[in-house]
């Protein structure tokens, strides 16, 4: 087997600066079934969880004590309080707190990890963590909905223990919190740690035993704390599902200053980005996509599935109208396709490094979410320029909060990029090492006990790069190949969705569940081979996909598959079927 590289940064940079040629190769699936030879042990497999009834009364759970944690209240909440896809969410505990509570050094602030805990009378014996998103702040409601366009499930609703959790501050020291470095710290990784024992402890406390089998899962920002569960408590997680992992924040915010400075150099009001590219033009630049790439997979559908071979069929140089006079909607001008191509290789810095990762050129940009990150996040003060000029830099600087929109044009790449891996005597630990999870490439010690960690992204993705996950997963494989304990296949696994913005919506079928499919994999053996994901047309219980193209289905599914395998039509039956698609 090829060594395992020595560290998460080291690994994703290598990761950033992978050329295009090298990627969408073979992704070890070939030998997931060929026996090791028989000095070698084989991971375990994980037998399925047994649930187990709640003991006594919830309210006795108030007086639950563990070190450093204060109960604030249990509660019995009736069936049909919550409601998933119009379903009653059944009877369960509702156990809220805080932990490790302290005041911060500098700041003076009342720091706290607030969580709530929720657990089904009847419960499954199994355990989620749930990652939340942004830059978190508030205690969401833990129901384990992880990943999918309007859920018609979550793991509450199927009988999990969900816990979920503000991070270590609340709303109020947003995004101020990246004044105190214990708060930085348990924003990327602390709360992980504090809460999986305790939360553990909570559920041998209320039902008699701990947890079966334990899952990490969440979407975003959520997705990269599902990867710091799984890479900093390996044993304690049996299933990560990672929606949309932002495991390269850092890199990813910093990315959308270097988006919102592309932006400004063709918006005709700097005030509003979205003038550098109107639906119209964004429109045109979709359907020169479409018209180069939709029918790679065998069917104009309306969806680039082949992503890598839509990488040489498309070139936004030589595809795209470009307008002889001024703008009207029907071109790009030639300084817009600069912008884009710049947008869309990523930042670099003067010596022409590349500094994150290239995104992949998909018709989903006409999607509001995906408008919304690089028009409106890339500058304003609750999201990127705030995250990287105070919770990720080094020093932090508090003004950028009343400064967002010009700090991400001022941002410069070859001496403020460098601030993301600095430290100082105060704040010891840099962004790089908080926010990623460690040794991305080294997942020996989940594998070697049957875990199995499941990845999903949209193709659109405004804000994080799918193809900085693509990096990840083409290392990973490398990492694993030919190991007679497992490929990277046999226990890790990469899903695309095309046109599906940041964690949903978008010009998809972004509707599914890959919270059962990983279960599934944990606890009986079904790796899974495909994961079938639905459209939100009219009726949809979960929720209605406006932006659908009124031309297709309102109930069109389609599989997602195992990165490298490609949907493709099989050239028979109604291509508005999953079933009449093949993964290959």
């Amino acid at each position: 087997m090829l060594s395992r590289t020595s560290g998460a940064l080291a690994v994703l940079t290598a990761a950033v600066l992978l050329p295009l040629s090298a990627c969408g190769g073979g992704g070890g699936h070939a030998d997931d079934t060929a026996a090791p030879p028989p000095s070698v042990a084989t991971p375990p497999s994980l037998a399925p969880a047994v649930g187990a009834a709640l003991q006594g009364s919830c309210e006795s759970l108030g007086g639950y004590t563990y070190a450093n944690t204060r109960i604030t209240a249990a509660t019995t909440v009736a069936a049909g309080t919550l409601t998933v896809a119009g379903r009653d969410v059944a009877a369960h505990c509702l156990v809220t707190g805080a932990m490790n509570t302290r005041v911060g050094p500098i700041d003076g602030q009342t720091y706290a990890i607030g969580f709530e805990m929720r657990l089904p009378l009847a419960w499954n014996g199994r355990f989620l963590y749930q990652g939340n998103g942004g830059t978190d702040g508030a205690v969401a409601t833990a129901v384990g909905a992880v990943g999918s366009g309007g859920p018609l499930t979550h793991a509450l609703h199927q009988g999990f223990a969900v816990v979920s959790s503000d991070a270590g501050h609340n709303a109020a020291q947003n995004p101020l919190f990246g004044l105190d470095p214990q708060a930085r710290i348990d924003y990327g990784y602390g709360a992980v740690l504090a809460l999986t024992p305790m939360a553990k402890s909570l559920i041998k406390a209320a039902y008699g035993k701990g947890p079966d089998r334990s899952y990490a899962g969440g979407t975003s920002n959520g997705g990269r704390h599902a990867l710091v569960a799984g890479t900093r408590l390996p044993q304690e997680y049996d299933g990560i599902l990672a929606s949309t992992p932002g495991f390269n924040l850092p890199r990813a915010a910093a990315a959308q200053l270097y988006t919102a400075q592309q932006l400004r150099r063709v918006a005709t009001d700097e005030n509003d980005l979205g003038t550098a590219f109107s639906m119209a033009e964004r429109q045109v630049l979709a359907q020169a996509i479409l018209q180069r790439c939709d029918a790679l997979d065998g069917v104009a559908d309306g969806l680039v599935q082949d992503v890598e071979g839509c990488r040489s069929a498309f070139d936004i140089r030589q595809h795209v109208p470009v307008c002889s006079g001024a703008r009207d909607g029907s071109c790009l001008s030639a300084a817009q396709i600069d912008a884009l191509a710049n947008l869309y290789r990523g930042p670099v810095n003067g010596q022409g490094q590349a500094l994150y990762a290239t995104q992949a050129f998909d018709p989903g940009l006409v999607g509001s979410n995906w408008a919304s990150w690089k028009f409106v996040s890339s500058v304003g003060n609750a999201r990127d320029p705030v995250a990287v000029g105070i919770i990720f830099q080094v020093p932090p600087d508090a003004t950028v909060a009343t400064r967002s929109r010009q700090f991400a044009f001022d941002f410069n790449f070859d001496t403020d990029f460098a601030r993301l891996s600095a430290t100082d005597a105060t704040y010891t630990e840099s962004a790089m090492s908080f926010m990623v999870p460690p040794g991305m490439t080294q997942l020996d010690a989940l594998r070697d006990r049957g875990a199995k960690v499941l990845v999903v992204q949209g193709v659109a993705d405004g804000v994080f790069s799918s193809d900085d996950t693509r990096n990840w997963y083409e290392a990973l494989t490398q990492a694993y190949r030919g190991d007679a304990r497992g490929e990277a296949a046999s226990f890790a696994r990469f899903f695309l969705v095309p046109g599906m913005n940041h964690s949903r919506g978008g010009i998809a079928t972004d509707q599914f569940d890959a919270l059962s499919a990983l279960v599934d994999w944990v606890e009986r053996g079904v790796a899974p081979e495909r994961i079938v994901a639905a459209a939100r047309g009219a009726g949809n219980a979960g929720g209605v996909n406006t932006e659908l193209p009124s031309d297709w289905s309102p109930t069109r599914t389609r599989p997602l598959c195992p990165y490298p395998a490609v949907a493709r039509y099989s050239g028979q039956g109604d291509s508005e079927q999953a079933e009449n698609f093949v993964c290959r």
